[in-house]
């Protein structure tokens, strides 16, 4: 993992810690002898005001969707002089109440697409806006971002999903922007994309019983694993790419 050999404390935040991935980045993070302390955050109030069983986690209420919300977290890190230098996003959406993935484009709906890009998008776009520029500009730094591998516009082959392909393509384009801005502001900083594979978690569960005999289907655990030995191998000259969990490539 890139942020165990990162010189001096290192302070992390993980978006969208309720659970699934998220749950699993926070615990591999706290369990880091490097890392100081890590911020997990949820849009659920009620989590987000409970206590961790790790004294070096802190909950915290942050909804990616809503930038008032990022510049007040922003905000609050800044007056606990936590400048975060590992920022995982694991926030995502698939599927929410009435919003379900698009078979055919009669199916589009524009309050549920702007919803998905909304959280799929224009929220890692913020957050990066808004957590990055706190980063030390000559130490180590990391900003991944959990995307898909169906948001590749090469890899797409079967269609489908109008909504949620489109705003990951959108989220891989801000990732690969910002990598380049982020070269000569931020030479030590590595923005990333990651595909995590098929994950147990409630985004995937209402699908995974219609997958292919033989696909293989994580647990958080599992998934995490894989994104942390990735991860590990990363140098800036990897910034602004999509790596799968296997560490593959995954074309734009």
């Amino acid at each position: 993992m890139l942020w165990l050999t990162m010189e001096g404390p290192v302070d992390a935040v993980v978006i969208g810690a309720r659970g699934g991935i998220g749950e699993a980045f926070t615990e591999a993070l706290a369990q880091a002898e490097s890392v100081r302390s890590v911020y997990a955050t949820s849009r659920d109030a009620r989590w987000a005001q409970g206590s961790s069983s790790h004294p070096k986690v802190e909950r915290a209420l942050l909804d990616i969707s809503d930038e008032t919300s990022l510049s007040a977290f922003a905000d609050g890190l800044a007056r606990a002089e936590r400048a975060p230098r590992v920022v995982l996003n694991c926030s995502g959406l698939l599927h929410d109440g009435e919003l379900r993935p698009e078979r055919t484009w009669r199916e589009l709906n524009a309050e549920h697409m702007a919803r998905s890009f909304a959280v799929n998008a224009i929220g890692p776009a913020l957050a990066i806006k808004h957590l990055v520029k706190a980063v030390p500009r000559r130490q180590d730094a990391l900003f991944i971002t959990l995307s898909a591998r169906v948001g590749s516009i090469t890899d797409n082959r079967l269609g489908g999903w109008y909504s949620y392909r489109a705003s990951k393509a959108a989220q891989n384009m801000i990732v690969k922007t910002a990598s380049i801005e982020a070269a000569n502001r931020y030479p030590k900083l590595i923005i990333c994309a990651m595909h995590p594979g098929t994950v147990a978690t409630e985004l995937s569960e209402p699908f995974t019983k219609r997958l292919a005999r033989g696909h293989v289907v994580f647990s958080p655990e599992e998934s995490c694993r894989h994104l942390c030995e990735v991860i590990g191998g990363l140098t800036p000259s990897d910034s602004g790419a999509l790596f799968a969990w296997d560490g593959a490539r995954i074309p734009w």
